[in-house]
């Protein structure tokens, strides 16, 4: 099957002429010529036209090709000369490995120059499913060669996919991006290619909650395929483009600003490679050779189709969007919805190695702030990682990388061994930063000879009282002390995944901080009682004092019931599924067993065949309201299976992180983020959390979601979105459009870890909900004391940074990805529904801070305060980043 191809570009300014034409104030536009922007590109289909290596070579291959042309068109017309636009930042990336240092000056030469242009991103991805660091690390690149070589990467590209999450725009807009175009395939598509055909839009200010912005064309698709407007190879016959953007009455009585009556004068045509890869050459080829000439041909087309009334030039796209924003901006609409996910549900075939790279990005967040504690004393700290950081952050750019379709030249088998292997390369990075840094952190906190102490960190901005598993294996008449408290703290002894533990309740660990416990010899403050009891055999009632479950022998939670709101049921059955069911089969299980019991944590254990073989732990915690479930599936399975939860909650709104915003999963016309039309509304995207609310506004329920990426809301099919039945079924797995689309058979995989946590309230509160799910997927640290004096951390407790604004949120505190010189980064995120302020204060004294990119390319000074602390601003729901040296 014929899909795709389309590509994307970098650029310096409007071409003379262009500006002369917008400088001449006194000229109406009716007196101005049209100008069109032909953009050339090869769309690269990485992993499904041709293989990883051939890839490569091609990138290389090509480029060279039109730096080539370029030399040779360089006294031409500026209209006239060579540009070609490449579609990710990984074409420069292998440049640069297989080039000379020579070799790739020349290149930047000419993306400054706007001979040649690249986007942010690594390639072409599908969104949806990413976590949000995951989209910026996989852009770190770009902004590494935009310090090293004084150049602004301005194109952010999203391709071919059918839908796009609203998330994505603020992420690209705040790593640096103005502007960006898409063309979808129009294929493998549960949409019918005549509602692609009539988009709302053909081009408008693609705009996220916090109101940041990027210019967006998005053109309906036309009758005859990707091959041309609306596709993602809009050029791929170039005359006939151009006639089109001329003349098309269709076409042209969409592009115009509302109410007028002449459509806009600045057109283009993006994307000419399409799906074509000649091996030989390295060069797409079309149809006709003769008609196109490999992709030399775009100056002459330029140059022969230019009349009086029609300039026609060879664009390297952004020179496009500049003359087009100066020229109409004012006039635009903006437009800031979900269109839900299609392409990017198909990383659910491979849903155990997908979650991997959502735990290992997780993991990064404990891993960069241990490392930046380690840094801070010892400098050199992370050099010995950082050629395997390139090599993650790359890998994280590749992961969601748009053929996942899987349908192409290349075997499945193949694909899926690439995907593997950058889980490996991701994994292989945080793993080792991680473990490295613990050990070196525990060799820099005082203690005094001998002593048995480890520390408990806290990867988070706010204060924390919750478990925490040190890796134990000494005696057990032993108890725990609060070296910060002087007192004794609850504990117990358990194995985890064959190895001993030992658990305790730490009390306000301080933000992005540790304390220090101590393991003394003797029992010490006897023991409290265990933190939940269970009663009963099939359907055990397991209770703390928050809460009462009523626990079925299959793992499903029949009875969710929350005791400090006046015994409010939040649990109910639908469809014969209940609370965190795999099947409608609640008696296919062994007897229920108690497999962790004591004053921290008791843990109930269910075996069950219902569905697949599978056993499911719940935890409750002492005095906490938040239920732990872990579900672990032990066969393969080829079709597709959900976890349910069904919720006592009448008309919910329900509301999800996705992708870089939190949304509501309501069609806007009903108050929502969701488009009314032109979307997919069968899967939404859940990053951190799904949370589920009344309609009265008063009960409610917050799931953290680790592990998955996707969750079907009640029946909703493709074509509508079920905002009505309060139950959700969260994507374990599987081909969801077909056995055509994706891995088949999980890849071989028989093993599949399934986690969440719950969590009841009264009123819905964002920042409430994603602190909660923070706290479960990014616990506690802990590492042995080892230190004896020098220039270590204090004794017992430390912090290395607090946010004054509650609904603000500590999301990443790291050394700047340049080296610690340079001082360290800490991105932000305002919760809030408004603007808000927040003091950050250092355990030291700020010197000097900037505002960046979230890419980590600067963008102005902040004025520090008398105080020594960074003021940061916000507007609502906005992620900012912040680079700031100490002294």
């Amino acid at each position: 099957m014929n899909r795709r191809h389309g590509f994307h570009s970098l650029a310096a300014a409007l071409f003379w002429f262009a500006g002369a034409a917008i400088a001449a104030s006194a000229v109406s536009l009716h007196a101005q010529p049209k100008r069109i922007y032909l953009a050339n590109d090869d769309h690269t289909d990485f992993m499904w036209t041709a293989d990883a290596e051939t890839y490569a070579n091609v990138f290389v291959e090509m480029l060279d090709f039109h730096l080539k042309l370029a030399d040779e068109t360089a006294t031409n017309a500026p209209p006239y000369r060579n540009r070609f636009n490449a579609d990710g930042n990984y074409w420069l990336w292998n440049y640069e490995q297989k080039k000379t240092p020579a070799d790739f000056a020349r290149l930047i030469g000419r993306i400054k120059d706007g001979t040649l242009s690249v986007p942010l991103n690594a390639l072409v991805s599908c969104y949806g499913g990413q976590p949000a660091e995951a989209v910026l690390r996989g852009m770190y690149y770009a902004g590494r060669l935009e310090r090293r070589h004084d150049l602004r990467f301005r194109l952010a590209v999203a391709m071919e996919n059918q839908t796009l999450p609203l998330g994505l725009a603020s992420l690209f807009a705040g790593s640096g991006a103005r502007y960006s175009w898409r063309g979808v395939c129009g294929c493998a598509s549960r949409f019918d290619n005549r509602v692609l055909g009539g988009r709302p839009h053909e081009i408008y200010w693609w705009t996220g909650h916090d109101d940041q912005r990027l210019l967006l064309k998005w053109h309906s698709l036309a009758p005859v395929g990707n091959q041309h407007s609306g596709g993602y190879a809009e050029a791929f016959d170039p005359v006939a483009a151009v006639q089109f953007l001329d003349s098309d009455a269709g076409f042209l009585s969409r592009y115009r600003a509302r109410g007028a009556s002449e459509p806009y004068h600045v057109r283009a045509a993006f994307g000419f490679g399409w799906d074509a890869l000649d091996r030989k050459t390295g060069q797409p080829y079309a149809a006709d050779p003769e008609k196109y000439p490999l992709t030399d041909h775009f100056h002459r087309i330029a140059q022969r189709l230019s009349t009086p009334e029609r300039q026609v030039i060879v664009s390297n796209e952004q020179d496009f969007f500049a003359d087009f924003e100066t020229t109409h901006g004012a006039s635009l609409d903006r437009a800031s919805v979900t269109y839900g996910n299609e392409w990017d549900l198909y990383s659910a075939s491979m849903v155990e190695t997908s979650a991997r790279v959502k735990r290992a990005v997780e993991k990064l967040r404990s891993a960069e702030l241990l490392a930046t504690l380690v840094s801070l004393k010892h400098p050199s700290f992370l050099a010995n990682h950082r050629a395997a950081r390139d090599r993650a952050f790359s890998a994280l750019g590749l992961y969601w990388e748009h053929n996942w379709t899987a349908d192409g030249p290349i075997p499945r088998t193949q694909r899926a061994a690439w995907q593997e292997q950058l889980v490996r390369e991701i994994e292989s990075f945080v793993n080792a930063v991680y473990g490295d840094a613990v050990r070196r952190l525990g060799g820099m906190i005082q203690r005094p000879a001998e002593a048995n102490r480890f520390f408990v960190l806290n990867p988070l901005g706010w204060v924390r009282t919750e478990a925490a598993d040190f890796a134990y294996n000494g005696p057990t008449d032993i108890h725990v002390r609060d070296l910060t408290t002087g007192r004794d703290v609850p504990h117990q002894l358990l194995t985890l995944n064959g190895s001993p533990e030992l658990r305790i309740l730490a009390s306000d660990v301080p933000p992005a901080g540790y304390k220090v416990f101590e393991i003394l010899s003797g029992q010490g403050t006897p023991p409290a009682n265990e933190a939940a009891t269970v009663r009963g055999g099939d359907g055990a009632i397991f209770e703390n004092a928050a809460l009462r479950l009523v626990v079925e022998r299959d793992g499903a939670i029949r009875s969710f019931t929350d005791k400090r709101r006046g015994d409010t049921e939040l649990a109910t059955t639908l469809g014969g599924l209940r609370l965190n069911d795999f099947a409608a089969d609640s008696d296919a299980g062994e007897p229920l067993c108690v497999e962790h019991r004591g004053p921290v944590s008791v843990t109930l254990l269910a075996r069950s065949q219902a569905g697949l073989p599978h056993t499911t732990a719940i935890t409750l915690y002492r005095g906490s309201d938040r239920v732990d479930i872990r579900n672990e599936l032990h066969a393969n399975f080829g079709d597709v299976r959900h976890w349910a939860f069904s919720f006592a909650l009448n008309q919910p709104s329900v509301r999800t992180e996705e992708v870089g915003a939190v949304i509501l999963n309501r069609p806007q016309s009903a108050g929502g983020d969701y488009a009314d039309t032109h979307a997919r509304y069968d899967y939404i995207t859940v990053n951190h959390f799904a949370d589920i609310t009344d309609a009265s506004g008063t009960k409610g329920m917050t799931v953290s979601n680790p592990d998955l990426a996707f969750a079907r809301l009640g029946h909703s099919t493709a074509t509508q979105l079920d905002t009505t039945t309060p139950q959700l079924h969260l994507l374990a797995g599987g081909q969801v459009d077909g056995p055509n689309l994706g891995i088949r058979g999980q890849n071989g995989n028989t093993r599949f870890l399934q986690r969440f946590a719950l969590r009841p309230h009264g009123g819905y509160h964002p920042t409430s909900a994603i602190k909660f799910a923070l706290e479960h997927q990014n616990p506690l640290v802990t590492g042995a004391v080892i230190g004896s004096g020098g220039d270590a951390y204090p004794e017992t407790t430390h912090s290395l940074l607090q946010v004054s604004n509650p609904d603000v949120l500590l999301w990443a505190l790291k050394p700047h990805d340049d080296g610690i010189e340079h001082g360290l980064v800490a991105r932000l995120w305002n919760l809030s529904d408004h603007p808000a302020e927040a003091d950050v204060t250092f355990a030291g004294v700020i010197s000097v801070a900037h505002r960046t990119t979230h890419l980590e390319t600067d963008i102005e000074a902040v004025p520090l305060t008398a105080t020594g602390t960074l003021p940061a601003t916000f507007t609502r729901q906005q992620i900012q980043t912040y680079r700031f040296k100490t002294r």
